[in-house]
């Protein structure tokens, strides 16, 4: 007999692997400014799908991740993810209801959100502001927004992730 609980952890896990990954590959540099939040947008699927099992702890943990692959200042991307993963799970329920269009202006306003943190930081131990371009991930990540949805729900489906 098999036991009902939470299933499809190394699922879970497998997609935000893959997010670290694609979050680290070279790119030229005049594409470089238009990289998507990949863990930011599988962070904000699993929040939105599962907001028991992927929340603010896993946000902070994905957070910490990223600032020891980038090198930046330890905590930084992990409070920006994990207010990005509150403000996820607290709206959820509206999320779930949007058509996927409007999800994608939601994530162009969530990882907006996520990235005045980033900027805010960085503004406090003195790095010198970017350009404008500094924001364009929030437009791309709403761009592929309803591709990662569909991706990844159809990997929620097939390994019967709950």
């Amino acid at each position: 007999m098999r036991k009902k609980g939470p299933r499809g952890g190394k699922t879970i896990l497998f997609t935000f692997i893959v997010a670290l990954a694609l979050a680290t590959v070279p790119l030229p540099d005049w594409a470089r400014p238009f990289r998507p939040e990949w863990v930011a947008l599988v962070l904000a699927y699993w929040c939105i799908a599962l907001p028991t099992r992927v929340n603010v702890g896993m946000g902070w943990l994905a957070g910490l991740t990223v600032d020891v692959l980038e090198g930046t200042l330890l905590g930084q991307h992990a409070l920006a993810y994990a207010v990005f993963a509150y403000a996820c799970v607290r709206v959820h329920r509206q999320l779930r209801v949007y058509p996927l269009w409007q999800q994608g202006l939601a994530m162009c306003v969530l990882v907006a959100l996520e990235l005045l943190l980033v900027f805010w930081i960085d503004g406090i131990i003195g790095r010198p502001p970017g350009t404008f371009l500094f924001w364009a991930p929030a437009l791309t990540s709403a761009l592929i927004w309803p591709w990662v949805f569909i991706v990844l729900r159809d990997l929620r489906r097939r390994f019967s992730v709950s």
